[in-house]
């Protein structure tokens, strides 16, 4: 088995900002809706259009600011504990998580995996 056996799709890609309004103006201005915002040590604003869902969250003046610093993509799962499992038997260090976060109506949990370039890659189980 494979940790890809619970996705069920994409969730969200993740961008620190160091300028939420500025952020929020520019996603707007694509087209982007306000979908959801709460605090998460700093503000954190979700967009949505159609299918795409984009993270955005303050990180305290330490977003990196080039060409290629998106965070981390999120993946949507119906099991993040067998996710969990599968995960670890990789080998790839779990470098958050699983956790809780009370984002959308029941709140999340989600484990976060480092790849080899650094990438995250987030494994999220809406509640």
């Amino acid at each position: 088995m494979a940790a890809t056996n619970y996705v069920t799709g994409y969730q969200h890609v993740g961008i620190p900002t160091n300028d939420m309004e500025a952020t929020i103006a520019f996603y707007t201005a694509l087209g982007f809706t306000l979908k959801y915002e709460t605090e998460n040590n700093g503000r954190v604003v979700f967009f949505e259009h159609g299918d795409i869902l984009i993270e955005t969250y303050e990180k305290g003046g330490q977003a990196v600011g080039f060409r290629g610093a998106i965070d981390h993509i999120a993946l949507a799962v119906n099991d993040i504990e067998k996710a969990y499992e599968e995960v670890q038997k990789t080998g790839y260090p779990v470098v958050e998580g699983p956790c809780f976060l009370p984002f959308w109506e029941n709140g999340v949990k989600y484990i976060c995996v480092q790849g080899p370039n650094t990438e995250i890659v987030e494994f999220l189980q809406k509640l």
